[in-house]
């Protein structure tokens, strides 16, 4: 089969029968391009003229290209290629799988930056006004509040459930309809249902009533929860930017991104006696031993602790 023709429907493959999500599948289709063009330039534009040598050759030349291609990226682009003719080989439109001796590159572990209790308290503050408990009224908010009030709702929300934030701007209203619980579409549209806190609750139910009706009036009616400025469904990187004007606003000299309310969300369970695999399934990972990784950073809490504590310890 020609090539591009093989990725094509290796592409649809991952997207409708496996559910994989529109980002991974763009991902794996970058790479794809950029294998397949390394194959044409050798004159190769059929996937039963590819051998194993050939995927070794272009693995290695991938591997020592300068400047240097990061170890995730690299191990991303080799997965791309081993998953195509896996693929093909599977379906029975090539005899054999080339890759099936190709061995992903070593990654150096790298521990999830987690903030402190504090940190996390300021970035929320930082974020936008507190829902009132005081008896004001529940409908209306100031022209300058409507934006803080759904920022405050966004970061509680990311903070109290551990969601990615591209799971967070995919929420409908209707996702929360179900009291202290929220219903989660994570990796491969796999649904999980989390815990909402009390906070969270408050914050989102404030942005309901006093911001959200200011915003749909701006643009389209539409059944997601967070929306733009103009009325338009919240972006993943409008969200990333409204994490970071909050890290700004609260001074956080550690690099804030997406992900850290996630990895502080774990890490802070994990530290407060949560058991490992309760905190997989919150998380919606696929194996505990993606989990694990947050039981390093509470260990390494523990040396801290012992080596500032114990009399002997030094």
């Amino acid at each position: 089969m020609r090539l591009d023709r093989a990725v094509d429907t290796y592409l649809r493959h991952i997207s409708i029968e496996r559910g994989l999500s529109d980002n991974t599948v763009s991902a794996y289709r970058r790479d794809l391009a950029g294998y397949v063009q390394w194959l044409a330039e050798r004159g190769v534009d059929d996937s039963a003229a590819v051998t194993p040598e050939i995927v070794a050759e272009f693995a290695a030349e991938r591997a020592s290209a300068q400047p240097p291609v990061a170890a995730s990226s690299l191990a991303r682009l080799q997965s791309s290629v081993r998953g195509l003719h896996r693929f093909l080989a599977r379906e029975g439109i090539e005899d054999a799988d080339p890759s099936a001796r190709l061995r992903p590159p070593k990654q150096a572990r790298r521990l999830p930056k987690a903030l402190t209790i504090d940190q996390v308290e300021s970035l929320l503050d930082a974020a936008g006004p507190a829902p009132a408990t005081d008896g004001a009224p529940a409908t209306g908010a100031a022209p300058g509040d409507v934006l803080g009030l759904r920022d405050r709702a966004l970061l509680e929300l990311l903070y109290a459930t551990g969601a990615r934030v591209s799971e967070i701007v995919r929420l409908d209203v209707d996702d929360l309809s179900h009291g202290d619980v929220v219903r989660v579409r994570g990796k491969g549209n796999k649904e999980r249902i989390v815990p909402v806190g009390s906070y969270a609750r408050a914050a989102v139910d404030a942005y309901l009533t006093r911001a959200r009706p200011d915003l749909v009036r701006r643009g389209r009616a539409t059944p997601k929860l967070f929306l733009g400025a103009r009325g338009a469904p919240l972006s993943r990187q409008s969200a990333w930017l409204v994490i970071h004007s909050a890290a700004e606003r609260a001074h956080l000299t550690a690099h804030v991104s997406p992900h850290t309310l996630r990895h502080s969300f774990a890490t802070h369970l994990l530290q407060g006696g949560a058991d490992v695999r309760v905190v997989q399934d919150l998380l919606g990972h696929a194996s505990v031993s993606t989990t694990q990784i947050y039981t390093y950073v509470s260990v390494d809490a523990l040396r801290d602790v012992y080596a500032t504590s114990h009399p002997r310890a030094r």
